[in-house]
């Protein structure tokens, strides 16, 4: 047998899109036969003598016959290559060997004109992992001394790399275990480049409208029209090849024939038209795409292959695509001052930065924005989100200045577990507020490709909490809470006061803040007709309360009164207070201008600004949501800690040995469960099989009466009907009894359970379990064990990996958690030991993706420890890995080969 037709076939999801430290994509695939050409091509005529000499430590100038067949022939396990391709061609090759059992020499060579991108770390990363995937657990390398760039590639990857010198060449060595240095130093690299790619959208110094028209009413003429008149700072270029000139600008008959560099360019063809428009923009170096064209996935399933052809001939040619079905992009930034979408309202310059996906939604955005006067940093209404996502803004929004808060309006997400960890991050230095459709219903926009989702809606909410994310229902309720955080301090705490010439108001007032959880500690109440100077003491005492956080103030003006004075009151409490002012203030919705103040940044309405609602349940409801906010940020957090007890290789060692069994998949055996769960620091109280009367008796003559029979068809806690059979248990008569009870009631079939071998401490019964979701990746959840807890869905969520502070509000949330408190005189539960079996099971998943589902069903939490009395766990080979699998990818659409991201 050959080398080819006895090797394994590479993994689908070792093929990815990747992004370069430039933010330009490119792809990347394990090596075939089929690249011979390619190879030769890359090797004898874009490489570099020099490069050539580093890569093989002698002059090599043309690649032999042999050559070529042993780098293109590898067996994908214990040689394995890796190629990066760029508009067609090879400009990467990266390749390891085996040299003996768990060691693998490791070696790069990248096109000279390329070099400087990134793409050995891209390599390495990829490399690194396959081989984590074949059991290799160290890489060794052999580099030039005067090959600086390679070796710093090493030693900036966050392994601990070993060196010595000898005979001229310096030999490297490093274990590849994903550790969390190597990880944080990856992430951080993914955060570079795409917020990198998103950058040069925003920042363009040259766009081109493709399909610009001269005729009035089209998308193309209004996408010139809005460019132009919105006073771009940077040049214009129509693109018809029909036309002479558009809107007094000349036209090209395609983008090549502009004679400059064009970086951004505005699609409006037809949907059939637009894959040419991408290799003629590839060819003159456009950075990317904002496609307006429709006719894509939202059409149906000829759209949705469209899409995907659209998506993947971008990428493989370096280019980052917005759209398609998109309405545009906006940079409200003075020295940008971009408008490239259909809105003809360029919104006012402002500290938000807002994601959309619908076009017509956006356009409404726009205008409501511009009524409230809240003002926008940018603006990008994705459509399809076919490439760009939402991730992908915050990666940029994060280091961005002029952008203080974010807003996300959205219709599906692509992602969730790499939205969560972005989010967890981004929402420590700026404040992100949703709203998310399809709460309810889980639906999402036809246009919109996501995987099955197998978690429950509450998952989804959990995710946001955690991350830190504030969470609203509705487009009217974002933009309540984003006015207030764009002007106004944080609070410290809940308490506040409501300063008002209105009793009634007032008592809606403090009556809606207990309703959120806000303390209502002062209310000063003035005359219907109030002074300005009356208004401005009432603040002064409220603000300088110690006891106070935040002040509501509402007033409602006497007839014929314009209410001038006490605006100027407010705008000049409202800029000195370093407490959050809210008002409802002559009814008036968002920023008005007599409580504006001025912005030396250039914004609609400066830092101080006081927010005003028309009702005061709207002010008094954006401020519970800041205050929840603040306090998640001066919640004591920190990295997720490492588990102590935690012996991964055991544990992968036993899921390995499972998959060899079952490679389907299986459910754990008792012994197994016990050892996999001992691995992590959980103790499973160990039991006895037994499957008859015979069998029960005797584990009761052995054991002691005082048992405790778990049958494994129903839960006796779930059949209260049973459980006076058990009680008392005195003999071997009693026993019989009790099993023909059992059988009677369930059926002999389903009668095999476990004997518990040692009496178990009194405790909460509680349940923890995990699953491995297609979407989220790992999901946990925590409740009181029983039916009741299943009947009102009394559960607390998180997505893995936890902090101690996610597993503190785990335990803390639900509505029963009362009972591990010393509900009406009981005894208080160890508490500290039930977040450390959330955070050791919680470890365990995050660890093993092949754990499909873990469920500690049954387990005592007592005053001195808790008892884990019954689980179970399924492992199953991974078909679909986590987006996050220790590399960067790009994201792919449901259907395609390469694994989401």
């Amino acid at each position: 047998m050959t080398e080819e037709e006895g090797a394994a076939t590479a993994p689908a999801h070792w093929e990815a899109d990747v992004l370069l430290r430039d933010g330009r994509t490119a792809h990347i695939r394990p090596i075939a036969p089929e690249d011979a050409d390619l190879l030769v091509d890359f090797y004898d005529k874009r490489v570099s003598d020099q490069s050539k000499y580093y890569r093989f430590f002698s002059p090599m100038p043309h690649l032999s016959e042999r050559d070529v067949r042993r780098f293109t022939h590898v067996d994908h396990v214990d040689r394995v290559a890796f190629v990066l391709t760029l508009s067609g061609q090879m400009i990467a090759v990266g390749r390891y060997d085996v040299v003996k059992p768990g060691e693998a020499e490791v070696a790069f060579l990248v096109e000279d004109r390329h070099q400087g991108r990134g793409i050995a770390q891209v390599l390495l990363e990829h490399l690194a992992q396959a081989g984590r995937e074949r059991g290799v657990e160290k890489f060794v390398a052999e580099v030039l001394p005067d090959n600086s760039r390679m070796i710093q590639t090493f030693r900036d990857a966050g392994y601990h790399v070993a060196s010595e010198y000898e005979d001229g060449v310096i030999a490297l060595e490093f274990p590849i275990e994903s550790t969390d240095t190597a990880i944080g130093i990856m992430l951080d690299r993914e955060h570079q480049a795409e917020a990198a790619s998103i950058h040069k959208f925003f920042n363009p110094r040259s766009v081109a409208v493709i399909g610009a028209s001269r005729r009035q009413e089209t998308i193309g003429q209004a996408l010139v029209r809005n460019l132009v008149t919105g006073d771009f700072t940077g040049r214009v270029y129509a693109v018809n090849p029909n036309s002479s000139a558009v809107s007094g600008l000349p036209a090209y008959s395609s983008v090549s024939e502009i004679p400059d560099e064009v970086d951004l360019a505005i699609v409006a063809v037809p949907a059939e038209a637009v894959e040419d428009v991408v290799l003629d923009c590839a060819a003159k170096g456009v950075h990317g795409l904002v496609v307006i064209s429709s006719g894509f996935a939202e059409t149906g399933e000829e759209g949705r292959q469209r899409q995907r052809r659209l998506v993947g001939l971008s990428r493989s040619y370096g280019l980052r695509l917005i759209g398609p079905n998109a309405l545009g992009i906006i940079n409200t930034g003075a020295g940008v001052s971009l408008n490239a979408s259909l809105s003809p309202l360029m919104p006012p310059r402002g500290r938000a930065g807002f994601f959309c996906q619908s076009g017509a939604l956006g356009s409404a955005i726009l205008e409501k924005v511009n009524n409230r006067g809240l003002g926008l940093s940018t603006f990008v209404s994705a459509g399809n989100r076919a490439d760009v996502s939402g991730n992908d803004l915050l990666q940029y929004w994060e280091e961005d200045d002029s952008t203080e808060v974010v807003l996300l309006y959205l219709e599906s997400i692509g992602n969730p577990r790499k939205f969560s960890r972005i989010t967890r991050r981004v929402s420590q230095r700026k404040p992100i507020i949703a709203v998310r459709s399809g709460r309810t219903t889980q639906g999402v926009p036809m246009g919109h490709a996501v995987r099955r989702i197998a978690a429950p809606p509450q998952a989804l909410d959990a995710m946001f909490r955690q991350s830190g994310v504030i969470q609203v229902g509705s487009l009217e309720e974002m933009f309540d809470v984003a006015q207030l955080l764009a002007h106004q301090p944080l609070p410290r705490g809940r308490r506040v006061a409501i300063v008002g010439n209105s009793d009634a108001l007032g008592l809606l007032a403090a009556d809606a803040a207990a309703s959120v959880g806000l303390v209502v500690n002062k209310s000063i109440a003035l005359s219907a007709e109030p002074s300005a100077e009356d208004f401005e003491d009432a603040l002064d005492t409220a603000i300088d309360d110690p006891e106070i956080d935040a002040v509501v103030a509402v007033y409602i003006p006497p007839l014929n009164v314009s209410g001038e004075d006490v605006a100027n009151v407010l705008a000049a409490v409202g800029e000195q207070s370093d407490k959050p002012l809210v008002s409802s203030f002559l009814g008036a919705e968002g920023v008005p201008e007599l409580l504006r103040v001025p912005d030396v940044a250039g914004s609609t309405a400066g830092r101080g600004s006081v927010p005003s609602y028309p009702a005061v349940e709207a002010a008094v409801r954006a401020l519970a949501h800041v205050v929840d906010y603040a306090m998640w940020l001066r919640t004591p957090d920190g990295p997720v800690p490492e588990p102590a007890e935690v012996d991964r290789v055991a544990a992968q060692r036993l899921i390995d040995a499972a998959l060899a069994r079952a490679p389907q998949g299986t459910d754990l055996d008792h012994a197994e469960l016990t050892e996999l769960l001992a691995a992590y620091g959980v103790e499973l109280w160990s039991t006895t099989h037994v499957a008859s009367a015979e069998e029960a008796v005797a584990a009761g003559e052995t054991l002691g009466w005082d048992v405790v029979l778990k049958a494994t068809a129903e839960h006796l806690l779930e059949r209260p009907d049973l459980a006076h059979v058990w009680r008392n248990i005195d003999g071997a008569a009693e026993m019989r009894v009790a099993w023909e009870s059992l059988e009677e009631s369930i059926g002999a079939p389903e009668t095999a359970g476990y004997v518990v071998q040692k009496n178990a401490r009194p405790g909460v019964p509680i349940a923890i379990r995990s699953i491995e979701d297609p979407l989220f990746g790992p999901v946990m959840s925590f409740g009181i064990s029983g039916p009741l807890t299943e009947l009102v869905a009394d559960k607390s969520y998180r997505i893995p990996p936890l902090t101690p502070r996610d597993a503190s509000q785990m335990v803390r949330e639900i509505k029963a958690a009362p009972m591990l408190f010393g509900y009406r005189g009981s005894d208080v539960a160890d508490v500290a030991e039930v977040e450390r079996l959330i955070r050791q099971v919680a470890q365990l998943q995050n660890d093993f993706p092949q754990i499909r589902s873990l469920e500690l069903s049954l387990v005592l939490a007592g005053p001195t420890g808790c008892s884990v009395l019954t689980a179970s766990a399924r492992v199953e080979p991974v078909t679909d890995p986590r987006s996050d699998w220790f590399v960067r990818r790009l994201s792919a659409l449901p259907g395609d080969t390469l694994s989401p991201a």
